[in-house]
């Protein structure tokens, strides 16, 4: 009787660890840890978006912006100076003729143009609304991310279970071939059979194993967790739906909710303002003085009065401003140009994309993997029986497989789809999540 392979053991206890449901706990070393409670998929995505520590970036921002408005509607701060010294009076003939101190005080205010703070004030309240669309986009794109890698975990997982379901039969094939007399050619040539499907197995389930694990340290840090926190999320019920808006809608709705879009229009009106403020600043800023004076060298002289300053228009400064903000606004004309062409030919792909495989997993009865896992074990009984050959048993185990993978991965790219349809449009796309 042969001995058994030094690697089946271990290939068998990886496959087992791999097939487990929570994923991550079962390949830490502390197996008497509990298991975390079983979250549904709405539930995670709450729990991300209230946890996750980017969004704190596009809050502050926004109070950076609001802070800018209330610094771009406030008046120059008005100068005071004090002057003090000594004077000394002389007559005709250099004899002095009095002394004694001398000082003065003004206070300075300037006063900018008419128009130029409402200006500044517009575009920092651009300022502002951007901020804001920049945590409505990362808060649309975190939420999708979330249910696209919550999905891709419950998917993993499903693959990881069929690997080690199939595993076990070939463990137990095997098991039952070195019990038996090993005299003859076929009982040998269906050993090694067996071996190369098990050494097959093994490299699905080593890239089973890295994508729960890749999943799950993604969905960890969303969440603001330690990359090795265990989690288990239960495996969502999906049920697609078309598409019901035509072509002409959905270009329609991009146009009006994209927030990368309505960003580039925003930041061409936010332009519009500083080509305006470019121009306003052409004329100077005024700046009043009122004084007062008073010295004593003798007699006693006081002054009050009223001084008006202004910047004399003498270099080109002001000028080449204005040249740089209108070139920035043609730029920022192009951009949102551009970001059209881009966001409907991606509204166009994606829905296209959205129906193609809407269409592809429509074509499955919803028993398809029942079906194949039905198949798969009737082969495995009859095999032993001697009434179906090792290559159709092998056929089917693989098919299981492929079919549970295939069927899975459609679901997941429908799923993708639909959410960056669902991003492009802000429209209701996405697949209803129904309670398991």
């Amino acid at each position: 009787m042969r001995s058994i392979p030094p690697f089946l053991p271990k290939l068998v206890r990886h496959l087992v660890l791999l097939g487990t449901v929570s994923c991550l706990p079962g390949l830490r070393a502390d197996d008497g840890a509990p298991e975390p409670p079983l979250q549904s998929v709405g539930s995670l995505v709450a729990q991300i978006m209230a946890q996750n520590p980017e969004r704190q970036f596009y809050e502050a921002e926004i109070d950076a912006a609001k802070a800018g408005v209330r610094v771009a509607r406030a008046w120059n701060d008005p100068e005071i100076s004090l002057d003090a010294g000594h004077k000394r009076v002389r007559g005709d003939y250099g004899a002095l003729a009095g002394e004694g101190t001398a000082w003065s005080v003004s206070v300075t205010q300037t006063f900018e143009w008419p128009g130029r703070i409402s200006l500044r004030k517009a575009i920092a309240n651009r300022d502002v609304e951007l901020a804001r669309l920049g945590l409505d986009r990362f808060n649309q794109a975190l939420s999708a991310r979330a249910r696209e890698l919550a999905f891709g975990l419950h998917a993993a997982n499903a693959k990881a279970a069929a690997i080690h379901e199939v595993a076990d039969r070939f463990a137990a094939l095997r098991e039952t071939f070195l019990a038996r007399d090993s005299a003859g050619l076929t009982p040998l040539l269906e050993t090694r059979v067996i071996e190369a499907a098990e050494l097959a197995l093994q490299r699905r389930a080593t890239e089973s194993g890295l994508a729960v694990q890749a999943a799950l340290i993604e969905l960890n840090q969303l969440r603001g967790a330690a990359p090795e926190s265990a989690l288990r999320v239960a495996a969502p019920a999906l049920e697609f739906r078309p598409v019901s808006a035509g072509l002409g809608a959905l270009l329609a709705a991009a146009r009006e909710n994209n927030f990368d879009y309505r960003m580039r229009r925003v930041e061409l009106e936010q332009q519009g303002y500083a080509v305006r403020l470019a121009k306003n600043e052409r004329y100077p800023s005024v700046s009043l003085s009122p004084y007062y004076s008073d010295a004593k060298a003798g007699d006693r002289e006081t002054i009050v009065g009223v001084g008006v300053s202004l910047p004399l228009p003498l270099s080109s400064g002001k000028r080449g401003a204005v040249q740089l903000a209108e070139a920035r606004q043609r730029q920022a004309e192009t951009a949102v140009l551009v970001a059209q062409r881009e966001l409907e030919r991606e509204v166009v792909t994606a829905a296209r994309a959205f129906e193609t495989k809407l269409a592809e997993t429509r074509r499955w009865p919803s028993d398809t993997v029942a079906r194949f896992r039905d198949a798969a074990g009737l082969a495995d009984r009859h095999y032993r029986l001697g009434a179906v050959p090792i290559a159709t048993y092998l056929e089917l185990q693989n098919s299981y497989l492929d079919a549970v993978e295939s069927i899975l991965d459609t679901q997941q790219e429908t799923l993708a789809a639909g959410l960056r349809l669902e991003q492009l449009t802000g429209l209701d796309l996405n697949p209803v999540e129904i309670a398991p």
